[in-house]
């Protein structure tokens, strides 16, 4: 039997072979190894994330907090990635941009997964995965099933605040609508801390993930603008504008519109 080493622990002879440039361009491989490193990131996000909602759905909201905050952590990561790419300049980004072809990062399937999962549910981004069913498979289970603030919501009901059955029975499936009757539960939570406080950290910790997510979408739009300006970006996006249009998305609205309430 082999000792186990470090390097076959962590397989590193397949991870490191997993670059495969187009160009012989050294910012070429700077590029490729940003977004495999984000894509091993969403791959343990989804852990996480798949971890809290098991333990929410069982009103074990303490051990959830352990999971949402690691996710936050590697929001945190992931965004300040984004500073060693725009090490890349202009000049740089154009010797090779034109063997992407079209790919884009729009089309990354674990992102969608993870929006999914935390609400925000659109179903067009399946047909990007045509060619990879179980990739698809597992976009279409995190759509068809509920996101973590449906089982927060759901949590909230079942600690006696008064929900919409609406909310409580709607389809999943479909984008979520903010609900007068979510604020005010959510609203209760905040104004009585001590007699809700599992909900209320469990509220917090999703304002963490909402607060991480704007703001790496944030720094992505700079990121993007600072490289390319207001060109196209690959794959047929609109680019900078395309992604401007996304920094307004919260996965948990009322956790937001509450606070001007209290």
């Amino acid at each position: 039997m082999t000792d186990m080493t470090y390097a076959r622990y962590l397989a590193l002879d397949d991870l490191l072979a997993c670059q495969h440039p187009q160009s012989e361009l050294d910012d070429e491989m700077l590029f490729i190894i940003i977004h495999q490193t984000k894509e091993l990131w969403l791959k343990q996000i989804i852990r996480e994330m798949h971890l809290a909602k098991s333990q929410i759905q069982a009103d074990a909201l303490v051990p959830a907090y352990k999971a949402l905050a690691r996710v936050s952590r590697i929001q945190a990561v992931m965004t300040l990635s984004w500073d060693v790419l725009s090490t890349m300049t202009p000049s740089d980004y154009t010797r090779f941009r034109h063997v992407l072809g079209p790919s884009s990062g729009f089309q990354s399937d674990q992102f969608r997964t993870v929006e999914y999962l935390l609400g925000l549910k659109d179903g067009g981004f399946l047909k990007y995965q045509e060619d990879r069913p179980e990739a698809q498979a597992a976009m279409r289970n995190a759509l068809q099933t509920p996101s973590i603030w449906d089982d927060a919501i759901a949590a909230a009901a079942r600690a006696g605040l008064p929900i919409s059955d609406a909310v409580l029975h709607r389809d999943v499936s479909q984008p979520y609508t903010p609900d007068a009757s979510v604020e005010a539960a959510f609203l209760a939570v905040y104004r009585e801390p001590e007699r809700y406080w599992e909900l209320y950290q469990l509220a917090e910790k999703l304002v963490d993930l909402d607060d991480a997510m704007a703001t790496w979408r944030h720094k992505h739009v700079l990121t993007v603008q600072r490289v390319i300006g207001g060109k196209r970006g690959t794959g047929g996006t609109a680019g900078v504008s395309y992604l401007q249009g996304t920094l307004g998305k919260r996965a948990f609205p009322e956790l937001w519109s509450l606070r001007t309430e209290l």
